[in-house]
């Protein structure tokens, strides 16, 4: 769980709760961390009339785009080129519910992978399906269905899966549809999941930097007022800065006020002094007459 902060480190902090598992945390709406790694590379940001963007590689063979006001719920889409007049090699979608640390993570990992060259992200490499599935298996997820040319792998709660395709399929159709090699999704309920799905050309590498993310135990930060209550019922949610303690009751007060101790008593003893008169003087000894 992450450390509470106070006075103005917490004021500098982007949310005011901690969220985990990060795969009930939700999007944060905010596409600056997914443009990032691209935009670090000098790759130039480019908007459409209706508010979309777009960052594309110098040579074109790696775009990128943030679509809020798409056609449909997919917010990210990444697609990857040998021509770029030709139809993508491979793609990934992040739907608008995505948490935005998935996207990040992916398009860190993807802009690594273009600075090492084509070799690294053209081609699925000689990586296995192994090496995007140990993450979630080493996290305790367990394989719950083996059917219908498809393995579903489940998180410990239920509440994420990641589906891998292992038949044939249209490679057009992986892109522009649900129908892909890797599905990935967290939420409680259908209506109010998340997904991502990536191609069958895709990097193994670069799939296992989301499955990676999904399951890094590390919380992430959310403005309390922007989670669902679908989500805040399911997920651990702490606040940033700890609650103010409780006004202390009377009965509290009571329990902690010191006890005041009786005082022993005294008794007050006559002393001689100079303004003694006869009448206080103590009297003696009682003595019988001498005989």
């Amino acid at each position: 769980m992450g450390a509470a902060f106070t006075g103005s480190d917490a004021d500098d902090l982007d949310g005011d709760v901690y969220v985990t598992p990060r795969y009930l945390a939700g999007s944060t709406a905010i596409g600056d961390p997914g443009l990032q790694p691209l935009r670090d590379l000098g790759w130039p940001l480019d908007h459409d009339d209706v508010g979309n963007c777009y960052v594309t590689a110098p040579d074109r063979r790696v775009r990128l785009g943030y679509l809020p006001e798409g056609e449909d719920d997919g917010l990210w889409r990444i697609s990857v080129y040998r021509d770029p007049h030709a139809a993508p090699v491979w793609g990934v979608c992040f739907n608008d519910k995505a948490p935005t640390e998935f996207v990040a993570a992916f398009t860190d990992a993807l802009a690594q992978a273009y600075t090492e060259g084509p070799g690294s992200y053209l081609s699925r490499g000689t990586g296995s399906a192994f090496d995007a599935l140990a993450p979630l298996i080493d996290s305790g997820w367990k394989l719950s269905r083996a059917a219908d040319q498809t393995l579903d792998w489940t998180a410990p709660d239920k509440l994420a899966g990641l589906a891998l395709a292992t038949g044939d399929l249209d490679p057009e159709m992986e892109i522009t549809h649900l129908e892909a090699r890797w599905f990935m999704w967290g939420g409680p309920h259908s209506w109010s999941r998340w997904y991502a799905t990536a191609s069958s050309e895709t990097p193994v590498h670069l799939v296992a930097a989301i499955t990676t993310a999904i399951v890094d135990p590390a919380p992430v930060l959310r403005w309390e007022q922007g989670l669902s209550k679908t989500l805040r019922d399911h997920a651990e949610v702490t606040p940033v800065r700890p609650p103010p303690p409780k006004a202390p009751t009377p009965l509290d007060v009571a329990r902690v006020r010191p006890r005041v101790l009786p005082s022993a008593r005294t008794h007050s003893v006559p002393r001689w002094s100079t303004s003694t008169t006869p009448s206080a003087r103590l009297s003696g000894p009682s003595r019988r007459p001498g005989r």
